[in-house]
């Protein structure tokens, strides 16, 4: 398999791709893709991006076997490597997950729009705005329902890390990056996300990149309440 994705400090999509070919145990080559340098218009016009109209991640197994899209990821991996390592055994507990993931997949705009991931980075605190602020509360109950429900003894959403923590890990990563506003509990699955050592070798893949992309650089300003 291949799977090519986009700057390791930016491009959180890129992020749930890439711990879904880890979480998978399957042997897989990554190819990273600089996003919005001069070649990139031409380089998304190539045969290898045409099936996603040129978006990372696109993961190819063989050459008539191609992926796209996170969650699409998430769900090929999970049939290929044998369906026990992305989503919990218990019914009720996998109906969660799954629910979870689709909605971070669809929702979350403003905390998206205004807080691009940059996993390189960790600025001033400054009041979020009203629609982060709500984007913040459901993640934080989602959290809290997983965690109570299922997380049981372990570290993560539903116990062990799968597929839900995937979907989440780049949310992890910008309140940690925009220091915003979480609820008590969330700090230690914070923390488990980032010491993940599949975590830990991402980051360290984004600290050693040359890249620098100014759009995703800027700090954030206050769009709270003054």
């Amino acid at each position: 398999m291949k799977l090519f994705i986009g700057n390791k400090a930016y491009s959180s999509w890129s992020l749930r791709g890439w711990l879904a070919c880890k979480l998978s145990g399957l042997p897989f080559e990554e190819v990273v893709v600089p996003l919005y340098d001069e070649a990139w218009e031409k380089r998304r016009e190539g045969d290898e991006f045409a099936p996603s109209s040129g978006k990372v991640p696109i993961l190819w197994d063989g050459d008539d076997i191609v992926v796209w899209d996170s969650l699409a990821i998430i769900e090929y991996l999970n049939e290929k490597s044998g369906g026990d390592q992305f989503w919990p055994a218990d019914p009720a507990a996998r109906a969660m997950a799954r629910s979870m993931a689709a909605e971070m997949h669809s929702s979350f705009a403003a905390l998206r729009r205004e807080h691009s991931m940059n996993i390189r980075q960790i600025y001033d605190a400054v009041p979020p705005s009203e629609a982060v602020t709500q984007d913040i509360a459901r993640i934080m109950q989602l959290w809290a329902q997983a965690r109570a429900r299922y997380g049981g003894e372990g570290d993560f959403l539903f116990g062990a890390f799968g597929a839900a923590d995937v979907m989440f890990a780049p949310i992890v990563t910008r309140f940690i990056t925009y220091q915003l506003p979480v609820a008590r509990f969330a700090q230690a699955y914070m923390h488990a996300v980032i010491a993940h050592p599949w975590m830990q070798e991402w980051i360290g893949g984004a600290q050693a990149e040359e890249w620098v992309i100014d759009r995703f650089e800027a700090p954030p300003h206050s769009s709270g309440p003054a």
